[in-house]
């Protein structure tokens, strides 16, 4: 089962996403979740703002986290992209 332990989060401009990242064991996996998915979650999170797509992760970090675990396919593949379908 994976596990969301780790509260670190990046925003990375060249995918226009968050990444945080589960540990299953031994394993760590990458997640991003897309602007897109963001804004479903927080309409209020502007585009190119940074700190908004962060606060966004923020506020809704469980609904993200569960989401997560349900698209995690253990030793799948190394990241996994999480897209507005998914909320």
């Amino acid at each position: 089962m994976i596990e969301f332990p780790n509260f670190s989060r990046s925003y990375n401009r060249t995918r226009h996403a968050v990444r945080f990242w589960g540990y299953d064991s031994a394993l760590e996996a990458s997640f991003f979740i897309e602007e897109d998915a963001l804004r479903r979650l927080e309409p209020g999170a502007h585009s190119n703002n940074e700190s908004d797509f962060l606060s966004a992760f923020d506020s809704n970090r469980d609904v993200i986290c569960a989401a997560a675990a349900r698209v995690y396919v253990r030793g799948s593949r190394g990241s996994y992209d999480l897209v507005a379908a998914n909320f």
